[in-house]
């Protein structure tokens, strides 16, 4: 006799989803997704694990249903490859790819990563990544199969234009302070700047991340001069760091790596002009956008000339800004990232009959 398929969707989860010191892009895309889901009807049911904790991934699984429809944050998934290779066949798993965990800066064991990469994504039924650059990675090593993945790109809020300053010299840099993030070649750059006026950049992202990169950063623009300039301001609250937004003139992103680039978009919904290494999926967060600038990474020279184009030469701020807001218009919404995250779930899910009972062999 067949069974009645259980409606949910069950999407496990980072435990530390909702800690403001541990605040991630992937966090903020697994939140607002599951929100934009449920505001589209569908039951979302998240379970909180710790990425580290295999038991507690086995246990979670254990718990669901047979078929039941499940969406696994990448960061278990690999962590946890052996488990979902146990309930590939009777769980319908769906893997949420923000990354690709084998190709972070400084991986440690980077083949046995790509191996338990592998093993999770041939898991699912389908995967999701935030961005076309990630889907292109997973594809050019060997990780997943091209027609098994889907992309959805981060959506953005609907902002108010930032108000800026008068003179241009409010620069903002926004992203947990780590080596990937690449805040000590922001440092490095402005340390080269002191003898123009005007200028502040405030350091906006958890200290805790990393933190002997932290106390590095720090030590960094204490010995540069640059304390009453530049400030790392640790984590903000959403009203601050909507403050923080509306305030700037220039948004910066220097980072090593990047999956798409949250930040960028961010900036650009609010007009404001944006400056960022080209890394990967990060020219997709800019979308063509002429009040994005794409530098090379790791380069402070490259990243200072641009800083000093941006302080000395008021036309070309000008014609920035003017670009940045109108790229306000090109702002995708999380409902509509959500809808193509609907659809492949669609997909997986056991198909019906006019009963309501599951059709053999679907999926």
């Amino acid at each position: 006799m067949n069974r009645m398929a259980d409606p949910a969707v069950r999407f496990l989860v980072p435990d530390g989803i909702d800690d403001d010191e541990r605040v991630s892009g992937g966090n903020v895309y697994d939140r607002r997704i599951s929100e934009a889901l449920r505001a589209q009807g569908l039951d979302v049911r998240m379970a909180l694990v710790a990425e580290d904790r295999e038991h507690d991934v086995a246990h979670a699984m254990s718990a669901l249903p047979r078929d039941a429809l499940v969406v696994i944050d990448g960061l278990i998934a690999v962590a946890a490859s052996e488990v979902l290779r146990a309930h590939a066949t009777r769980l319908r798993i769906v893997v949420l790819a923000h990354m690709v965990a084998s190709a972070l800066p400084g991986i440690e064991e980077g083949a046995r990563t790509a191996g338990r990469e592998r093993e999770a994504l041939n898991a699912a039924r389908r995967v999701i990544t935030t961005s076309e650059w990630t889907r292109s990675e997973l594809i050019a090593r060997a990780l997943a199969e091209p027609d098994r993945i889907t992309v959805a790109r981060p959506g953005t809020d609907a902002a108010p234009a930032a108000t800026g300053s008068a003179s241009g010299g409010h620069l903002l840099c926004v992203g947990a302070v780590a080596p990937h993030k690449g805040q000590d070649v922001l440092v490095q750059a402005l340390a080269g700047m002191t003898d123009l006026p005007d200028w502040t950049c405030s350091i906006v992202g958890s200290l805790n991340a990393d933190a002997d990169f932290a106390i590095r950063t720090t030590a960094a623009i204490r010995s540069a001069a640059l304390t009453e300039r530049v400030v790392l301001m640790g984590v903000l609250t959403r009203p601050q760091l909507a403050d923080a937004y509306r305030t700037a003139d220039l948004v910066v992103v220097p980072s090593r790596a990047e999956s798409y680039g949250m930040v960028v978009a961010e900036a650009l919904a609010r007009g404001i002009p944006v400056v960022a290494t080209r890394v990967g999926g990060m020219p997709e967060a800019i979308a063509g956008s002429k009040g994005g600038i794409l530098i090379p990474s790791n380069d402070p020279g490259t990243l200072r000339a641009v800083l000093r184009q941006w302080r000395e030469e008021p036309g070309r701020r000008a014609e920035l800004k003017a670009e940045a807001v109108r790229s306000r218009a090109m702002t995708r919404p999380w409902d509509e990232s959500a809808g193509i995250v609907a659809a492949v779930l669609s997909d997986v899910r056991p198909a019906m009959d006019v009963t309501g009972f599951e059709r053999r062999g679907a999926g």
